[in-house]
């Protein structure tokens, strides 16, 4: 069997248990063998034995497969994100705040066993990101995380802050699902492409090889990088599948406007400029402003113990009470 569809089945989290009893099996069928080997008096019985073994093994094999296949994204379904995190007003505790948010959504993807990685980023001196791109790829992330999609303002008294002020500051999260297949067309002529090295914090560059990419859609603009693979074409593939997913949106966005009917819950209906969550670190309290609820104990929440504001965001798109436009509010 190809070990790594194994691994990726003790990988997934509903799977995994199946392969620890497949696993236990594979040993006891490993000491039978032995004992076949060494034992003439017990060969019949031991062969006899695996004969069994490998038979259970079999039936769970297939349920394995059942499931994992039950649990592939369908054509046209979304297997994953890309999620954009940018600084916006407030300095460099505006790049710390965007830091905090890409570790968020990091601790809560990896606690869900996706897979969670940063395609792109332009990180500061103080070690915040003026702009991430990360990568999060299951076909349940975008469910979660596409009503993550806004501005988000945090309020508290940076570290730096020798007086105790209370400082506010704003990060955006654009998130754009990643398709199992698209019906966006993209003519090789239209993309400009250049490779260069890979950056470091602060600038400096951390690879001696161009492997980096960098993508210009001469038609819409839009420019995509990817720098976190060791090669060229990994990175071009990665830069390919953000630019498709880009102009997904910019597709999706255009239908929208020309439909008639448009729920408020879609792509693009959310305007980005608006606020939708406060993060208020002296009253450790964070608000969502679409569904007007809070929550406390905010340095959990920080550390990806996002699952009840998901869960109340999905709930309330479900029925129909989800205002996506917003609430540019002072609390």
């Amino acid at each position: 069997m190809d070990q790594e569809e194994l691994k990726s089945y003790r990988d997934n989290v509903k799977t995994s248990y199946l392969m620890g009893e497949f696993d236990r099996l594979a040993k006891q069928i490993a000491d039978a063998e032995i004992l076949v080997s060494s034992d003439e008096s017990m060969k019949e019985m031991a062969e006899e034995e695996i004969g069994e073994l490998k038979k259970q093994q079999d039936v769970i094999f297939t349920n394995i497969k059942e499931i994992a296949e039950k649990d592939k994204p369908q054509e046209g379904e979304s297997k994953g994100v890309i999620l954009e995190i940018r600084a916006g007003a407030g300095g460099d505790e505006a790049s710390i705040f965007a830091a905090d948010l890409t570790e968020m959504y990091r601790v809560y993807a990896e606690s869900h066993r996706w897979s969670f990685s940063v395609v792109d980023s332009s990180v500061n001196e103080v070690g915040g990101y003026k702009e991430v791109v990360i990568e999060v790829m299951n076909k349940n992330a975008y469910d979660d995380l596409r009503y993550e999609m806004g501005v988000h303002r945090v309020q508290r008294v940076p570290a730096t802050e020798k007086a105790g002020r209370i400082h506010t500051s704003t990060a955006s999260v654009a998130v754009l699902p990643v398709k199992e297949s698209s019906s966006i067309h993209i003519n090789p002529a239209e993309i400009e492409m250049e490779f260069t090295r890979s950056g470091g914090a602060g600038g400096q560059n951390v690879n001696k090889v161009e492997t980096a990419v960098r993508l210009v859609h001469k038609p819409s603009g839009i420019i995509v990088r990817s720098q976190s693979e060791r090669s060229q074409l990994r990175n071009k593939e990665k830069a390919m599948e953000i630019l498709y997913a880009k102009l997904q949106v910019l597709k999706d966005e255009e239908e929208l406007k020309q439909a008639s009917a448009q729920r408020k819950s879609q792509i693009g209906t959310g305007d980005r400029s608006e606020k939708i969550r406060t993060y208020n670190y002296l009253q450790d309290r964070i608000t969502d402003h679409r569904i007007k609820q809070s929550w406390h104990n905010l340095p959990k929440i920080m550390l990806g113990n996002i699952e009840p504001i998901i869960e109340a965001l999905k709930e309330a798109a479900a029925n129909n009470t989800l205002d996506a436009s917003g609430v540019d509010s002072d609390d």
